[in-house]
């Protein structure tokens, strides 16, 4: 597993779903710590950004997606996850078979001192799922089933956690613990990358975001000035 100090750095990127091409020469950049959000409509490949880098769905990619010192692109998608890289997926992706605490000791891997995350401490950060740990993953609600998929990524204890719209499904209450959860993950050294149709949730997490637009990347801004910028809000999101 890499350690904390390592930036993932994507270069002229491309990837494929057959003979569609989705995404066209995507450069992006996520520093050691940083909070980075990929903001788009419906259908602009910000998903397809991340199962490129998780190396899912049998897409074909050119370009480099590096981390550290690795080529991703060179790594079935277990490899990819042994780097140190934790995945929410957009439609959670849980197990019929497996329990709420299954989940999470499946998933568990030993992380370091108090900023570990054990799927006890998960349990009780969020005790929607803490309750009915002894359920069936599948059994819960759409939202809890949201809580699951990212409590099971936090046990990874990885060092960059790719997020795929985390708040779908989820009450306001519970997005405000993620982005507490986001910003105490930045200050532990580690990296975020997000996709996210709520803006106001992406811009408060990330320091920096990226427009994507048919599978090109059209802008990049810190958030900060991005949220100020309602003319290309209303322009690429439509808000």
């Amino acid at each position: 597993m890499q350690d904390s100090n390592v930036k993932l750095e994507i270069s002229n990127l491309n990837a494929y779903y057959g003979k569609a091409f989705v995404l066209h020469n995507v450069s992006i950049c996520v520093e050691p710590g940083e909070k980075v959000a990929i903001l788009g409509r419906n259908g602009m490949g910000k998903t397809t950004l991340l199962k490129s880098i998780m190396k899912l769905d049998k897409l074909r990619v050119e370009g480099s997606i590096r981390y550290g010192n690795v080529e991703l692109t060179k790594l079935p998608t277990y490899g990819v996850a042994r780097q140190g890289i934790g995945y929410v997926p957009q439609g959670w992706q849980l197990f019929r078979s497996l329990s709420v605490e299954e989940h999470l000791l499946m998933a568990y891997r030993k992380g370091t001192g108090k900023d570990e995350w054990t799927p006890e401490r998960v349990l009780k950060t969020f005790p929607e799922i803490g309750r009915r740990r002894k359920i069936g993953g599948t059994r819960l609600s759409g939202g809890e089933q949201q809580i699951l998929a990212i409590g099971r990524a936090l046990v990874s204890n990885s060092n960059l956690l790719l997020m795929d719209e985390p708040s779908e499904g989820v009450s306001t209450m519970v997005l405000e613990r993620v982005r507490d959860i986001c910003s105490e993950l930045s200050e532990q050294g580690k990296s975020i990358l997000l996709v996210e149709q709520n803006l106001s949730l992406a811009l408060g997490i990330a320091k920096k975001i990226y427009i994507l637009v048919n599978g090109t990347i059209v802008h990049s801004a810190p958030a900060e000035e991005f949220a100020q910028d309602h003319e290309r809000q209303a322009l690429y999101l439509g808000i």
